[in-house]
């Protein structure tokens, strides 16, 4: 072979070796909206998973953004609009208010880039139904939180469900019960205004898990009460300050998921303190105890026809400690590699009629037909390494 033949070769197989290289560590670009109380478990998901970097910040407030840029080494600083310019960043990360998560979604569609937010998708279906449509007309994804479905614990009982261990599944009952962020937040109101409450607070957790574990559902019922007209902030630094509330505190809902199943669900910041499980799934021939949905891993039960107590089950899948940006880290593989998304806008916006479902059922009296359905998300590989998926 020549000297020309040989350094050909050398310099296809370093081109060929540089290209996989590429391929191999090519991370996403992503830009975070809204620095405020969510958004430090972000930052460090965006240092803990490999396939994206998170390479801008913003907020209405520009100091604060410039805080958690210094904080968290995050190179640029923004307004909201400059983020949105910015060419470089390929997903926006949505931590908003509920009231503005829409607005953000969509201009941040209309600005060439794909999206994903804090839950709820909207406040208003309307607006949920805008997001998908800009996102397929534009060719985009979408995703939302809550991810804490693709954590440990709720992940091992999809595992068992799927695997026969209950039968076929036929009740669930789920319950979200306390007494209001009020005495732990430190800007509560927001929580007590339309979009919000404990059902669109915290129900997305419960029925994503739900979804994820039973499939979507086809006709809910619900009754709601707004119990106090008014709460008192219980932090330190505005103990006192009394805010009105502008949503119901607590509703009860009744689902009929497709596969026939029945489940009930209770949300509710009026009660003093409950004993009731987070969520049970009934099959015909066992039981199961779910962890909190609000968290990634937990204890996984189970009680089998032939077993006289509930056992624990040892956990089959990993990131059971907090893990908030897993969603963002499985959209961005898909985004890159190809393949669906599990924390995705369907899924999210079948959640949201669902949540609203409910409240209309309450004020008309009658069964809510849910128009909207999704497919149950792909079960997580199990032994994804700390660091995510990057290949």
């Amino acid at each position: 072979m020549d000297l020309q033949r040989v350094f050909v070769k050398i310099n296809l197989e370093t081109v060929a070796l540089t290209i996989l290289e590429d391929i191999h560590m090519r991370k996403l670009k992503v830009g975070v909206i809204g620095c405020g109380n969510i958004s430090s478990i972000y930052f460090q998901a965006g240092q803990k998973f490999e396939i994206f970097d998170i390479v801008a910040c913003a907020d209405l407030d520009l100091e604060r953004a410039k805080a958690c840029a210094e904080q968290f080494n995050i190179p640029k600083a923004y307004t909201t609009e400059e983020l949105l310019g910015d060419e470089e960043i390929q997903l926006v990360i949505n931590l908003t208010i509920p009231n503005s998560h829409a607005d953000i979604h969509l201009r941040a569609l209309e600005a060439g880039k794909h999206t994903y937010g804090e839950k709820p998708l909207a406040v208003e279906l309307e607006d949920g139904r805008r997001i998908l449509s800009l996102a397929k007309e534009k060719g985009l994804l979408v995703g939302s939180a809550p991810d804490t479905f693709l954590g440990g614990g709720i992940q091992t009982c999809r595992k068992l469900i799927d695997d026969g261990w209950i039968g076929e599944p036929i009740a669930a009952t789920a319950f979200m019960m306390y007494h209001g962020p009020e005495k732990f937040h430190p800007n509560p109101d927001f929580l007590y205004q339309r979009g919000a409450g404990p059902m669109f607070d915290m129900g997305p957790y419960y029925l994503t898990a739900l979804v994820n574990l039973m499939g979507p559902v086809r006709r809910v019922t619900g009754a709601a009460r707004m119990t106090f007209e008014e709460r008192m902030v219980r932090t330190e630094h505005q103990y006192g300050r009394k805010f009105p509330v502008e949503t119901p505190t607590h509703i009860t809902g009744i689902l009929e998921f497709e596969n026939g199943a029945i489940g009930t669900m209770i949300t509710s910041f009026d009660v003093w303190g409950t004993c009731v499980p987070h969520i049970e799934i009934h099959g015909t021939t066992g039981s199961l105890i779910v962890p909190d949905p609000n968290h990634f891993g937990g204890s996984v039960y189970i009680k089998r026809q032939e077993f006289t107590d509930f056992v624990e089950v040892p956990l089959t899948h990993g990131f059971t400690e907090n893990s908030r940006g897993l969603g963002v880290m499985d959209m961005a593989h898909a985004i890159l590699h190809g393949g669906a998304h599990r924390a995705n806008g369907e899924l999210a916006y079948h959640v949201l009629e669902i949540m609203h479902g409910f409240h209309i059922a309450s004020d008309e009296g009658r069964h809510y037909v849910v128009e909207s359905s999704c497919h149950k998300p792909e079960p997580l590989p199990m032994n994804i390494p700390k660091n995510g998926l990057s290949g």
